[in-house]
């Protein structure tokens, strides 16, 4: 039900979000998702922990794979997270933003939000870090909000072909005060 959720709030969004729509979405009975979950708050608070827990599988299936060892593959790293973002994850980052525009208003939401973007944070500053960065918490958060930046804009105003590596090259570059260049270092 909540990998249903999560498509319908990320497809069609938070005033479609319907007990009745996620039960067609999960093809269950009517009725089935409000025995789940009483409220609306408490299928947005589901939602929001369903997240986190889909984003620690994604960050434990990252930690099998190396780090990234330069300025180009970290760039690199950061645009496929940003295409999948905006491309297959599609439903699932909207899901998620959603959440973030509704934690304005539900303070109680930004604590699990807050955890999955404390874990993107913490794996850019030691990526950055381990690339000689000079202000690694710094230099980390800035290519997160980036990232989100980026990945928010193709949301909204999709772009035929999206493709960021460039640009997160630049930025790279310019935070590591060396050229994050076009190969893989």
């Amino acid at each position: 039900m909540l990998d249903a959720a999560v498509e319908v709030l990320g497809s069609e969004g938070a005033r479609r979000l319907t007990y009745q729509a996620v039960d067609r979405a999960a093809g269950v009975p009517t009725g089935t998702t409000s025995n789940y979950f009483r409220t609306r708050a408490a299928l947005i608070d589901g939602i929001a922990e369903h997240l986190l827990t889909l984003e620690r599988g994604d960050w434990a299936a990252l930690d099998t794979e190396p780090a990234p060892v330069g300025p180009g593959e970290l760039a690199a790293t950061m645009a496929a997270f940003a295409r999948h973002a905006a491309g297959p994850g599609r439903a699932r980052t909207a899901a998620r933003f959603a959440l973030v525009l509704e934690s304005s208003s539900r303070p109680e939401l930004r604590a699990p939000l807050g955890r999955g973007r404390q874990a993107l944070l913490d794996r850019s500053t030691e990526w950055v870090r381990r690339l000689g960065s000079g202000a690694p918490e710094r230099h980390g958060r800035i290519l997160v909000d980036h990232l989100e930046g980026v990945v928010m804009r193709q949301l909204t105003f999709p772009e035929g072909t999206f493709d960021p590596l460039e640009e997160i090259r630049v930025l790279v570059g310019g935070l590591l005060g060396a050229s994050a260049g076009n190969h893989t270092d």
